[in-house]
Order: structure tokens, then C-alpha cells, then sequence
């Protein structure tokens, strides 16, 4: 064993889950998608799940504002999409009309989900907590909604051999399970 943290974190970060955050603009009277690269559950009882962003992107000041958020897993099949709503500003871009998506009203929070992902899930913000070049947010989730077709949830991969393969853009390997 050797010493050497880039490779060690490099190495234990993927496969990860593919997730969006989903928050309303009210300035722009629409609602605004933001690709994530990092989140976690961290309660059952009550259900809770963080996500950090940076300070910068415009989904942040909105979700200080707005304190609710919808979190959505994207299928095998949303590669070209997520990849738009992760590197395009949602100050100057209608991220639902660019990717052809639809938005659905939330049952509890003021923002929409999207019909095309796999999971959406309605979340209300508890804490923030500033670590370094991020924010993590930490939020409970009140409401969830699920597609009844049988996609796979999108994933960054690396080289895992159980993953099937599913496109690449902008140096991210996108895959789903075999």
C-alpha cells in the first residue's frame, strides 16, 4: 500500500448515483435543474438526505432563498440532459425547454418535478453547513414519486465491469447496472 490521496479518492468516489436538484426561480417564474455530484441519505427516522453545491451557481441562491427543493434521479436514457444542466447557468437558460423535459407540479413543495426521471423526491431544507469550497445542505424529505417503467438510475462510473455502458461527455463515464 502506498500514500497517495488523489488516487485513493479517485478510486472510492465512483460508482455514484446521477442526481438533480430541482429549485423554483421566481425571477424567471420557472423552475431551474442543477446536476449534483455529491449526496447521501443520513436518516431514516426522520428521512433525511444532504447534498452539497457550490456558493456560486445560481441553483444555490435559489435554494437559500426558496428552502425547498425537489431531488431527482435521472434513467440510462437523460445522459444529454443532465450533462446541460450541470455545466449551462439556469440565470440565462430554461433548463426544461433546452432538454425537452417535462415539469409536473409537487405535491407539497413549490417547485416541479421531472416526468422523465426515475425518482423524484420533495425536500424541505433543515441545515446548511459551509465545508470548505461547498455547501452542504441538509434536507427532509417529505413527499416521494416514482416511474412505473423499469429504467435503470443513471450512474458516473469509472471502469466497473457490472455496469452496462451508456455514453460519456465532458470527461463523466455515465453507465447503468447490466
Amino acid at each position: 500500500m502506498k500514500a497517495d490521496l488523489a488516487q485513493a479518492i479517485k478510486r472510492c468516489s465512483k460508482p455514484e448515483r446521477v442526481c438533480m436538484a430541482v429549485c423554483y426561480d421566481e425571477e424567471n417564474s420557472r423552475s431551474n435543474i442543477i446536476t449534483l455530484g455529491w449526496k447521501m441519505w443520513t436518516s431514516l427516522r426522520p428521512r433525511m438526505i444532504a447534498f452539497s453545491m457550490v456558493p456560486t451557481r445560481h441553483s444555490h441562491h435559489l435554494l437559500m432563498k426558496e428552502k425547498q427543493c425537489v431531488l431527482a434521479w435521472p434513467g440510462e436514457d437523460m445522459v444529454k440532459g443532465v450533462m446541460l444542466c450541470g455545466t449551462a447557468s439556469g440565470r440565462s437558460v430554461d433548463k426544461f425547454k433546452e432538454t425537452g423535459w417535462t415539469p409536473l407540479p409537487a405535491r407539497i413543495v413549490n417547485t416541479s418535478l421531472i416526468e422523465e426521471c426515475v425518482v423524484n423526491l420533495e425536500c424541505k431544507l433543515e441545515h446548511t453547513l459551509v465545508t470548505g469550497d461547498h455547501t452542504l445542505f441538509v434536507a427532509s424529505v417529505v413527499e416521494g414519486h416514482v416511474t412505473d417503467d423499469k429504467r435503470r438510475v443513471l450512474f458516473t462510473i469509472k471502469d466497473e465491469a457490472h455496469f452496462k455502458h451508456v455514453g460519456s461527455q465532458k470527461g463523466y463515464n455515465f453507465g447503468a447496472f447490466s
